[in-house]
């Protein structure tokens, strides 16, 4: 689909998938998982995840370079906006300057769900720092709204709970932010299987992003594969643009002219 790329603060992209670098056996099965989904951009949880800040340990960058991959630098485990600001401030010297970043500030550690104010607080202060934020949310239409108009490049509701597996709980919600959009609309948490990533794709979400679903499945890799198939089968029947539902039998083939 090379007519069809997503755009994010300026850059193209093939691919609409995007993944997480965690939770996997190694990084041996990290390089192999990444390149079966054949994604361009993997986020980087900065606090877990050596990038070089450790030059003693063994590094992403070494499976994963940056000539080939868009390293997308992100705040897992950040609960405030002061923490996660410096996070990406770090990040941004880590990688050369690079200036797109995913900004996430979570509420607490049961739910991992996003602490709005201070999200809003920290996207203020990232934009005006200079940085292409790319934030998770709340699947809220006016807080995605506001990110928006805040500046950031794009917005990134919950599916469901970070982790859980449950794939889209509140369509509804997402089909709202979806449709007042400027940015580009990812959905980031809850995919659990490749039926939940091809369902995000047909409400017309711009890609997904997705981790455990990869690394926490019996073979990763296969997964993978299963996961970039279903991201692009739900974007070409969204393009294509799916038949109306209707509450009565409508027969497959024409009636007129049948032999009687």
């Amino acid at each position: 689909m090379n007519d069809d790329l997503l755009t994010i603060a300026g850059q193209t992209y093939r691919s609409r998938l995007l993944v997480g670098s965690g939770k996997y056996r190694d990084l041996i099965e990290t390089r192999k998982a990444t390149l079966a989904a054949e994604a361009e951009i993997v986020t980087v949880a900065i606090r877990r995840v050596n990038i070089g800040q450790d030059k003693d340990a063994p590094s992403l960058l070494d499976v994963l370079p940056l000539e080939r991959f868009t390293i997308l630098p992100n705040t897992a485990g950040c609960y405030n906006a002061a923490d996660a600001v410096y996070t990406l401030q770090m990040a941004r010297e880590l990688l050369g300057g690079r200036k797109l970043v995913k900004l996430e500030v979570l509420g607490d550690p049961r739910t991992l769900f996003p602490h709005m104010p201070e999200t809003l607080r920290a996207a203020e202060t990232l934009v005006r720092d200079g940085f292409d934020v790319m934030v998770y949310c709340s699947d809220d239409p006016v807080q995605a709204r506001i990110l928006q108009e805040i500046g950031c490049v794009a917005v990134m509701p919950l599916a469901s709970l970070i982790g859980s597996g449950m794939g889209i709980l509140n369509p509804w919600n997402l089909g709202l932010i979806i449709e007042q959009a400027t940015v580009p609309v990812l959905v980031d948490a809850g995919v659990g299987t490749a039926s939940d990533a091809a369902i995000a794709m047909e409400l017309g979400c711009d890609g997904v992003l997705m981790n455990t679903a990869i690394a926490s499945a019996r073979n990763p890799v296969q997964m993978a594969r299963a996961m970039k198939l279903a991201v692009q089968a739900g974007r070409e029947a969204y393009r294509a643009g799916r038949m109306p539902k209707r509450f009565a039998a409508t027969p497959s083939s024409p009636v007129e002219g049948t032999v009687t």
